[in-house]
């Protein structure tokens, strides 16, 4: 991991930009942690770094005030990463289906989601890896938001992660389905009832799959966008009680 850019954001936080081989990142600490802390690992949208930093930046600025470190990576193909063919030609497939109104086939979400997964899983066990070996995080670890099927692999194969955050926000393939049965930490989900990218039977059947024990869905009406204030102060304190 190369620290490539450090700044004090106004509350205090500091912000560092970093690269862990090809990939880039950010970490965000909060300035007055005097110990280890713990760290949440923040999963983006496929949509790039850049796009997502408001939003990604005001989720770390709310988790550096519980005393929480955060950072996050690019997805493979996503932002400024090398293009990927296939993804690409995957997603121009789906808005095409979308567009023209026909059902969304598994075939298509399994080209769309599980390349990703592959790639994307392994990526973040290494980011994981090196966050951890710096002085000042020292677990235990959550991961929050992002592409869902991310989430559901990495709680399975990686035992740091002790909780998760998930947003039913993007389709899920069967195969992924089967693997939430694996999946046996604390889960808070956040569902917006009316996310038109998403299928809302199929966040439901993949919330019931989940093997937790100490499982919450907290849905509400609303776009894909549209997750309110109340549903993310939820979710911190969520955190608060599993990684404090």
């Amino acid at each position: 991991m190369q620290f490539t850019s450090e700044q004090r954001l106004d509350d205090g936080v500091i912000e560092r930009e970093f690269t862990l081989g090809d990939i880039p990142g950010i970490l965000w600490m909060p300035a007055s942690a005097s110990a280890p802390v713990p760290l949440i690992l923040l999963g983006p949208a496929p949509l790039g770094l850049r796009k997502m930093y408001p939003r990604l930046v005001a989720r770390a600025q709310h988790s550096a005030a519980e005393g929480f470190a955060t950072a996050t990576i690019e997805l493979p193909g996503s932002g400024d990463r090398p293009r990927w063919e296939a993804a690409e030609q995957a997603r121009a497939e789906l808005r095409r289906v979308m567009e023209t109104g026909e059902p969304v086939s598994d075939e298509i979400v399994d080209a769309l989601v599980l390349p990703l997964v592959d790639k994307a899983v392994p990526e973040w066990q290494a980011a994981l890896d090196a966050l951890l070996s710096l002085p000042e995080i020292g677990g235990p670890v959550g991961y929050s938001g992002g592409v869902i099927s991310i989430g559901v692999r990495l709680a399975v194969v990686e035992p740091r992660i002790s909780a998760a955050v998930l947003f039913a926000g993007s389709f899920v393939p069967r195969a992924i389905l089967e693997e939430a049965r694996q999946v046996t930490i604390p889960l808070h989900v956040l569902l917006q009832w009316d996310d038109e990218g998403n299928d809302r039977q199929t966040a439901l059947d993949l919330f019931d799959a989940f093997g937790s024990r100490e499982k919450t869905l907290h849905a509400n009406m609303g776009g894909h966008t549209g997750v309110p204030q109340f549903a993310g102060d939820e979710a911190a304190r969520f955190f608060t009680r599993h990684l404090s």
